[in-house]
């Protein structure tokens, strides 16, 4: 990837217009529960659609519980959010029924109004989105991609036979991102969302993760405006930082 490629590449122009702008609905919320897992481990990555509103505060879903909270959870992963999109690449990839929820997703949304799906490619770090319309929504600012890990593995490996899919994922920039809570309320099913903010339109998450996976060194003015974005979380910073020609 070229330099001027980097510097230039931007989220899809549909959704540079006013803003609030309703580009998808929610159709799914999930919550799961800490159980028996892989490796004599507990885990609760296997989430099951909640039926009624549930809360979510500055940790997340009140009703979703993480057994390994040095690396799941809090505050700065406190709701995730994966395109199905991911699922039909991997079933493709690797010849696999996996469905959707497996992997540890609290919410599934579908696009609206012409408007292209939340993915890697269409939002940015520093996003907020507002997921309902009234005094009890809730907004959720991106603030960094999720880093698959082995429990990915364990969770597929569990029912096939299957490579490394979690080098995979990480490889494609396939695995979702993290919200961190900027206001706390209700969430549910079938609620509008809505793109409020977007103060860096060319820190999408595909972008963000080609400059973490490439081996080349990138000039100072492609990455530091990456350093600057000041909710970015601190460990894309560390990886991102060592991209810089000296």
């Amino acid at each position: 990837m070229s330099t001027a490629m980097t510097s230039q590449a931007k989220a899809p122009q549909e959704f540079n217009q006013p803003l609030p702008l309703h580009i998808a609905t929610l159709t799914c919320v999930r919550a799961g529960k800490a159980m028996p897992f892989a490796r004599e481990q507990m885990s609760a990555i296997d989430k099951a659609p909640i039926k009624a509103p549930v809360a979510v505060d500055f940790m997340g879903l009140t009703t979703d519980e993480q057994a390994d909270r040095r690396h799941h959870g809090g505050p700065l992963k406190a709701v995730h959010q994966l395109p199905p999109a991911t699922y039909e690449q991997i079933n493709t990839e690797f010849g696999l029924k996996v469905r959707v929820g497996t992997l540890g997703e609290n919410l599934t949304t579908e696009a609206v109004n012409g408007l292209p799906e939340m993915t890697e490619s269409s939002v940015c770090i520093g996003d907020v989105f507002e997921y309902g319309d009234d005094s009890h929504s809730v907004q959720l600012r991106i603030v960094q991609p999720r880093r698959p890990c082995y429990k990915i593995n364990d969770q597929i490996g569990q029912f096939n036979k299957v490579p490394n899919i979690a080098a995979w994922v990480s490889k494609q920039g396939i695995a979702g991102w993290y919200f961190e809570v900027v206001r706390a309320g209700m969430i549910d099913a079938d609620l509008p969302v809505y793109l409020v903010e977007r103060p860096y339109p060319f820190a999408t998450l595909s972008m963000l993760w080609q400059l973490s996976n490439s081996k080349e060194k990138y000039a100072n003015e492609v990455i530091e405006p990456w350093l600057a974005i000041e909710c970015l979380e601190e460990s894309w910073k560390v990886v991102l930082a060592k991209k810089i020609k000296k």
